[in-house]
C-alpha cells in the first residue's frame, strides 16, 4: 500500500449510503472542501440536516453505475455487498478508487484511522484490518498527547464543548477525549468529522435536537449517560459551543451527581463569542462597546415561557447575542424597537460559522429579520445587535 494525502478541495466525492458509516465519513471529507454527492434512499438525521443546509447533495434514489462518472472519489457504504461491489467494479473502469466499508480488499482505497496533535495529522492503515489501525493510531496520538484514563476517566462522564462546529476549533482536550471514549453521545451542531479519530467498537450514538424535527429528550440522555457511565465505560457527551451556555450541560452534570456518577468539563468555544469574531464582529470596542448580553432566542417576547426582559436589553447600551433566535428574529427585533431601541441601530446576523458555507447578513435592527429571510438564513445563526455590527474587521 502506498500512503498519500487526498487534496479533495473543490472536488466532487460520491458517497453511496446515508447510514451510520457515511454519517461518520461525510463531515471530514466536508472538512477538507470535498463536493460531496450522497446517493441513498434515507439519510441519517446528521446526513438530512446537512443535506437541508446545502452541505452536501442528496439524491433520494438507489445509487447507479453512473453516479461514478466524473468523480474524484467513491465511497461505497451501502449495506448491500452486491452494491459495493458495483460500485468498486465501475470506479475501476473509470480509474477512479473507491473505499468500500464492507470488504476493504475489494476496493482500490482505504480510509485511515486518523487523529490530531496540534497541526499534525496522524493516520494509520494495517492491512490487518481497522482495529490493528486504530490501535497503532491511538499509540502515536497517546504517545504524543496524553494518558488515556486522564483524558476520559473509566466510570466518569466527560462533557466536551465542540465549539462552533469546525474541528479545528475543538481544544486539544475536548479532541483526545473524544479519542478515548467508549461511548459518545452527540449532537448535531458538535464537530462531526471528529469522530471519524474514534477507536473501532466506540458506540456512537446520535441525541440532537433538530428544530421542529427528531428531539431526543433530555431525560433520556441523561439517563443514557448514567447506564453507560455505572457499567464502567468512558462516556463522552459532545455538544456543539460550550456545555454550559445553552447546552443543557448543567442538568447532566445535576443528574449524573445525583446518581453518583463524576464528571469532568472541558470547555468549549462557545458561538456566541466564535461567530461574531470569525465575522470579523468584536462583541466589545472601545468607543462603541463596554460590555456584552448573551440571551436565547428560542421563546418569543410575550411568550408565557419567557422570562427574558426585552425592554432592559433594548436600554443597556451593550452588545447584544441572540443565540437560537433565527425564528423569532422578527419579533425580537420588533419588541427592542418599541422599548426605545434606535431602529437604525446595527445588525448582523452570522450563518454556519466556522464552515465553508459561513455567511454573514447585515442590516439595520428595523430589517435583518427580513434581509435574513430573503437571504435564506436557517439555524444554526448568531445576531449581533449595537454599534459593534457594522465592523467587518476581517477580509473573506
Amino acid at each position: 500500500m502506498y500512503l498519500s494525502g487526498l487534496v479533495l478541495a473543490g472536488r466532487p466525492v460520491l458517497v453511496a449510503g446515508g447510514g451510520a458509516v457515511a454519517a461518520r465519513r461525510v463531515p471530514a471529507l466536508l472538512d477538507a472542501g470535498a463536493l460531496v454527492h450522497v446517493v441513498a434512499p434515507d439519510l441519517s438525521p446528521d446526513l438530512a440536516a446537512l443535506a437541508d443546509t446545502g452541505h452536501l447533495q442528496w439524491s433520494q434514489r438507489p445509487v447507479e453505475e453512473d453516479d461514478c462518472e466524473g468523480v474524484w472519489l467513491v465511497l461505497a457504504l451501502t449495506d448491500r455487498p452486491e452494491v459495493n461491489a458495483m460500485l468498486a467494479a465501475a470506479a475501476e473502469r473509470r480509474r477512479t478508487f473507491c473505499v468500500r466499508a464492507d470488504a476493504a480488499e475489494g476496493g482500490t482505497a482505504w480510509t485511515p484511522a486518523t487523529g490530531r496533535v496540534g497541526s499534525a495529522h496522524v493516520g494509520v492503515v494495517s492491512t490487518e484490518g481497522p482495529r490493528v489501525a486504530a490501535r497503532a493510531r491511538d499509540f502515536a496520538v497517546w504517545s504524543l498527547a496524553g494518558d488515556r484514563n486522564h483524558d476520559a476517566p473509566a466510570g466518569w462522564v466527560t462533557l466536551v464543548g465542540g465549539g462552533p462546529g469546525d474541528p479545528d476549533l475543538l481544544t486539544e482536550g475536548g479532541r483526545r477525549a473524544v479519542r478515548a471514549a467508549d461511548v459518545v453521545l452527540y449532537d448535531r451542531l458538535a464537530p462531526l468529522a471528529v469522530l471519524e479519530e474514534t477507536a473501532p467498537g466506540t458506540e456512537l450514538i446520535d441525541v440532537g435536537k433538530v428544530p421542529r424535527g427528531k428531539h431526543t429528550p433530555q431525560e433520556t440522555i441523561n439517563e443514557l449517560l448514567i447506564r453507560h457511565a455505572r457499567a464502567g465505560l468512558r462516556v463522552v457527551r459532545l455538544k456543539g459551543g460550550d456545555s454550559f451556555v445553552f447546552g443543557r450541560g448543567g442538568e447532566e452534570a445535576q443528574a449524573c451527581a445525583a446518581a453518583g456518577i463524576r464528571v469532568r468539563v472541558v470547555p468549549g468555544v462557545s458561538s456566541a463569542l466564535a461567530a461574531p469574531g470569525l465575522a470579523g464582529i468584536p462583541v466589545t470596542h472601545r468607543t462603541l462597546s463596554q460590555g456584552f448580553t448573551v440571551v436565547s432566542g428560542h421563546v418569543p417576547p410575550g411568550d408565557p415561557r419567557s422570562d427574558v426582559d426585552w425592554a432592559a436589553y433594548a436600554r443597556i447600551r451593550t452588545t447584544l447575542v441572540i443565540l437560537m433566535g433565527v425564528a423569532n428574529l422578527d419579533a425580537i427585533c420588533r419588541s427592542l424597537i418599541e422599548a426605545g431601541l434606535a431602529p437604525d441601530t446595527c445588525a448582523a446576523v452570522i450563518c454556519d460559522a466556522g464552515s465553508p458555507s459561513m455567511r454573514v447578513v447585515r442590516a439595520r435592527v428595523a430589517d435583518i429579520a427580513a434581509e435574513a429571510g430573503v437571504a435564506g438564513v436557517q439555524p444554526p445563526a448568531v445576531t449581533v445587535i449595537g454599534d459593534v455590527a457594522a465592523l467587518g474587521l476581517l477580509h473573506r
